[in-house]
Formats: structure tokens, C-alpha cells, sequence
């Protein structure tokens, strides 16, 4: 299975960041840079609430909606301007998956992607929607039918491998409690060399290795 990075690497990953940046008047590099930070905690945070039976049975429940149709459409989504529906659907998909840490992961993400707090929220509201895409058309090519079988489909996209550091990193970011200490030293040891390497791609790539 090809992992979230490979998507964003992909044609249609060029097509998502360009029209999502375009959308949230945003640096096309910049909001690439982020989309790969913040797809993987997003990922994340979704794989935890799905650890649960309530919550792998709300999650399966939410891709009846999400069934990776939006992916198909992208030039129709992007090319009028994303509406008003998708951006609030993804503030309720933001709202679910991360809780009370959301501004707390937002700001993070803000420092190091450069872009202020609250376009990184509007970035986020447009590409929820489209994640929750990618895993609901990941569900029916795998006819995921059990709640329980969705934290295979989270761990796959992610990386059933990945390392512990890489790991503790995503852990780190989303118990962001809004100081900032602690996650500032992880996301500086984890983020560090990532410009050198194109993103998160290079230091990240275990985590998104095709499976």
C-alpha cells in the first residue's frame, strides 16, 4: 500500500497542494511543506481515536460520507474555489479527530512551516476532507467491513514499520498542550535537517514507505 507522502509526491498530490494553497491564498512551497508535516499527525491522531471501538465504529461511520468520490473531482473542488460545505465539513473533521489538542498542534505546525497559526487552520479545513477521501477510497479497495479492521488501513498509510523516533514525534505533537517545550525539542530533533532533505520525505520516508 502507498503511504500518505507518496500521495502528495504523486500527480494528483502536486494537483491537491497547488489548489490548496491557491484556495487558502497561500506559498505553494510553504503549504507543501506543511500538508507534509500535518497529514501524518492528522493520520495519527485518527489511528488513536480508532484504537477504540467507539471510536473505529465513528471513523467507519464518517467514510459512508467520505467514499474517496473528491478525489475524482479535484478540478471541479479547486478550479471554483473551494465552497463553503467542504471547508466546514473539515472543521468538523479537524474538530473530531484532534479535539482539544487542535490549537495546540496548529501552532506547532505554524512555527515550522512559517505559516501563521490561522492559515494553517484554513489549510487544514481544506485538506481534511480530501484525507478522509484518501482513507475511504483506501476502505473500499481493501472492503474494510469490521470498525476494528481500520486501525490496519491508518497503519498502513502511515507505515506498520516506522520508527520510534519518528513515532514519538507524531505522539509529541499531538499532546501539544500549547506551551510548546516539549515539542518544539522533539519537532527540532525529528524537523531539524528536514529542508535539507525535500520535507519530511527524507526522515519521515520510513513512515510512508509503499506497503
Amino acid at each position: 500500500m502507498s503511504g500518505i507522502l507518496d500521495l502528495l509526491n504523486s500527480d494528483i498530490g502536486k494537483t491537491i497542494i497547488s489548489g490548496v494553497a491557491g484556495s487558502t491564498g497561500q506559498d505553494e512551497n510553504k503549504t507543501g511543506g506543511l500538508l507534509t508535516m500535518a497529514l501524518p499527525v492528522l493520520m495519527k491522531a485518527m489511528e488513536r481515536n480508532a484504537s477504540t471501538p467507539k471510536g473505529a465504529e465513528g471513523l467507519m461511520g464518517a467514510l459512508n460520507k467520505h467514499d474517496g468520490s473528491i478525489l475524482d473531482n479535484l478540478g471541479d473542488l479547486f478550479g471554483g474555489g473551494v465552497n463553503d460545505e467542504v471547508v466546514n465539513d473539515g472543521g468538523k473533521i479537524l474538530g473530531h479527530v484532534l479535539g482539544n489538542k487542535q490549537q495546540g498542534v496548529e501552532k506547532v505546525l505554524s512555527e515550522k512551516s512559517g505559516i501563521d497559526a490561522g492559515s494553517v487552520g484554513n489549510i487544514l479545513k481544506v485538506a481534511a476532507p480530501i484525507l478522509m477521501g484518501v482513507l475511504g477510497k483506501q476502505t473500499r479497495q481493501q472492503k474494510v467491513q469490521q470498525p476494528s479492521d481500520m486501525t490496519s488501513v491508518l497503519g498502513g498509510l502511515l507505515g506498520g514499520n516506522s520508527a520510534q523516533k519518528e513515532q514519538s514525534f507524531l505522539e509529541k505533537i499531538l499532546d501539544a498542550d500549547g506551551d510548546g517545550s516539549v515539542i518544539d525539542d522533539v519537532a527540532g530533533m525529528v524537523l531539524g535537517g528536514a529542508k535539507k532533505k525535500g520535507g519530511l520525505g527524507g526522515l519521515l520516508g520510513g513512515l510512508f514507505g509503499g506497503k
